[in-house]
């Protein structure tokens, strides 16, 4: 068995970053029976970790140290290129570690670093999420995962401690590739909702009666199902990355790029159909 097995069991978890997706996984971990590792740049949410019953760490040093698996749930590609750089804290993980990045970054960020990591011992792969915070609190996310099999299927087990269905997308990589497929798609349909219903508000309907009605029709899409609660966290970093990867890719996605612009100046005023389109 070489140095970069990853045969045994994966018992410790550590999660970097304990904000709004980060918190309701570290609990779902605890209760699943993961020994589990936080930290976060904000010591503030320190009290919130250990009332779930995970243990507090100072740094992600400290962390990587200590885990076996390693779930990344902080905001931007520049911290995520931080933490794995040449250096960086979790470089300093045992070999054999799994490193999974949560956070929505370009495809080759992942990619790269992967292979940076080889080096290390480390396996590098994405994971990322959907259908939002209530998903996250009730353990019901969609995980896209992309990696090599055996990786992917050692860290499955983790994976469905706060997942209800766990897909794997392909190589490293694809898992970006896909939750950058799920935002440009979720977004043109909260575009297309809010044009539906402004212009039935406009014209007299019971938005409310119309909206259950259209959910049981040929157009239901979810954030319709959610209407009222989409907060369009992160909509211009992830939009910005399917423009990018649209562009290295040469294809032209026009609607994509439309949805972009509308979606900027939608979010401040967001569901408030009176105001939309004037």
């Amino acid at each position: 068995m070489n140095r970069t097995s990853v045969a045994h069991e994966l018992k410790i978890v550590g999660v970097v970053g304990a904000g709004r997706m980060g918190t309701p996984i570290i609990g779902h971990l605890v209760r699943k029976g993961f020994a589990t590792r936080a930290c976060d740049v904000n010591a503030a949410r320190a009290n919130a970790v250990k009332g779930l019953g995970a243990q507090w760490v100072a740094s992600p040093e400290s962390l990587a140290s200590e885990c076996d698996a390693i779930l990344v749930c902080v905001g931007f590609d520049r911290e995520v290129q931080e933490l794995l750089a040449e250096g960086g804290p979790l470089r300093r993980a045992k070999p054999g570690t799994i490193v999974a990045i949560l956070s929505t970054v370009h495809p080759k960020t992942v990619q790269k670093l992967a292979k940076e990591c080889e080096s290390a011992g480390l396996h590098v792969v994405d994971c990322t999420v959907c259908r939002g915070g209530e998903a996250a609190d009730q353990g019901a996310l969609l995980s896209f995962v992309g990696g090599g099999a055996k990786v992917v299927e050692r860290l499955t087990p983790v994976l469905r401690a706060y997942s209800s269905d766990v897909v794997h997308t392909g190589g490293v990589g694809t898992a970006q590739v896909a939750k950058a497929v799920n935002n440009l798609i979720l977004w043109a349909c909260l575009v297309a909702d809010h044009e539906g219903l402004a212009l039935a508000r406009h014209f007299g309907a019971d938005i409310e009666a119309l909206r259950k009605a259209l959910l049981i029709s040929s157009c239901a899409n979810g954030p319709l199902e959610k209407w009222g609660t989409q907060t369009m966290a992160w909509a211009e970093d992830d939009m910005a990355i399917v423009a990018e990867m649209a562009a290295e890719a040469g294809i032209a996605l026009p609607q994509a790029g439309v949805n972009r612009e509308i979606c900027r100046a939608l979010k401040p005023r967001r569901y408030k159909l009176d105001l939309y389109g004037r």
